[in-house]
């Protein structure tokens, strides 16, 4: 896989070679510790609240079922990334401030890669999710008035 380039002075870094550089972090520890504790605060809320979700999910028969299984995989991206993006970040910045260059490279490729996989999973999903509503709704609407129109001829 080709990574982005950029060119500063001449010289071609890559871009996760850029965000993991001395040049680049400069004199923002304090930011990336404060940001750290915090994605791993919304992590554990994250994966929490989409266990109970799935939890819920599950003892739900009233749902119909295609509705339900995209609610699921609602529920697992955002899980997915509770468990693995947002401890993947973390790392990376924590690397970064200990100046674990090697890490911090590795750790910015794969944040870059589960968090761009699982934020089009969860926006796919979503988007299914509105269809599948749209298309309930105007289902409903049709039924309702060829009921109407059978009462008026009747």
């Amino acid at each position: 896989m080709a990574a982005a380039n950029s060119t500063t002075e001449g010289n071609q870094k890559r871009i996760t070679e850029m965000y993991c550089s001395a040049e680049f972090i400069g004199d923002v520890d304090s930011e990336l510790i404060f940001l750290s504790v915090l994605n791993s605060l919304l992590s554990i809320t994250a994966f929490l609240g989409n266990a109970l979700i799935l939890v819920a999910l599950h003892k739900e028969s009233s749902l119909h079922p295609p509705s339900k299984l995209l609610y699921r995989n609602l529920a697992i991206a955002d899980l997915c990334v509770g468990i693995i993006a947002q401890p993947v970040d973390v790392a990376n910045w924590m690397s970064a401030v200990n100046e674990g260059w090697t890490i911090c490279y590795h750790t910015e490729l794969t944040a870059f890669i589960t968090s761009h996989i699982l934020c089009s999973v969860s926006l796919l999903t979503s988007t299914a999710i509105s269809v599948d509503r749209l298309l309930a709704l105007l289902l409903m609407l049709k039924i309702q008035a060829s009921c109407n129109f059978a009462k008026n001829i009747f």
